[in-house]
């Protein structure tokens, strides 16, 4: 076992030293790198601060971003031709019908939990297995988790939260306390298959299968699921903000 581990490792290690490493450049080089790439980062700029000051909408940003986009790649770098325009294309409508179809088939699923009232039976049976509140909050996110892997983000959130909310009130369990605890259950639950949308996503942009994916990454689940017990059982980490506007 322990043998089998330290060469699971050592694998982990080898994948992370493949990237390439170069010597510091100098301040020089550098600077006149980022003002090489600084109209691409502009577009960082053009979706949070329109948005942010009401001149369009979170959708409305994405066609603008890839106007923006479109126009530094094609007149600015000179680094996209006609075909690659086509190639784009097409990657891109692959990819997003691809997703279209990963949400449609969760919302599908989370509308036939809701019907069945599987959410409900669940928080039933947590009630009657215990009634110590860390306890409850630890069942609470295995069965979100759990339900995050078959389960999109906005369908669990909108059937999840008048379901489990109650209960975690009753044990004297923050609302904001308990959105967060609901919102990083949900992020890792979308890069989790079957029904993991971004990690779809991300393996369609890279090109590569899901369980070439599974196989690398299994070391942020690990860091994901920490951070959420921590965040579980010390409410401090999610309230301290919140308190000072009271």
């Amino acid at each position: 076992m322990h043998c089998s581990l330290s060469i699971t490792i050592s694998r982990w290690a080898l994948d992370c030293l493949r990237y390439a490493i170069e010597a510091f450049p100098g301040f020089r080089v550098v600077g006149r790198r980022f003002v090489t790439a600084l109209p691409g980062l502009l577009l960082v700029a053009l979706i949070f601060f329109g948005i942010r000051a009401g001149i369009f909408t979170a959708v409305e940003s994405a066609s603008m971003a890839v106007c923006y986009a479109l126009i530094v790649t094609r007149l600015i770098y000179r680094q996209l031709s006609w075909r690659d325009f086509a190639q784009t294309m097409a990657h891109a409508a692959r990819t997003t019908g691809m997703i279209l179809f990963v949400i449609a088939s969760a919302g599908c699923f989370g509308w036939l939990l809701a019907y069945l009232q599987v959410p409900s039976a669940a928080v039933d049976a947590l009630t009657q297995i215990t009634h110590d509140k860390n306890l409850l909050l630890l069942l609470m996110v295995f069965a979100l988790l759990v339900i995050g892997t078959f389960m999109d983000l906005a369908p669990m959130i909108i059937i999840c939260t008048p379901i489990f909310l109650p209960v975690v009130k009753a044990f004297g369990v923050d609302p904001v306390h308990f959105g967060v605890i609901l919102i990083l259950n949900a992020g890792i639950g979308l890069n989790t298959p079957p029904v993991g949308s971004v990690q779809f996503v991300a393996c369609a942009i890279g090109r590569i299968s899901i369980g070439e994916s599974m196989r690398t990454i299994w070391p942020f689940y690990g860091a994901s699921v920490a951070v959420l017990l921590l965040v579980t059982y010390v409410p401090g980490l999610s309230l301290w903000l919140p308190r000072l506007f009271h």
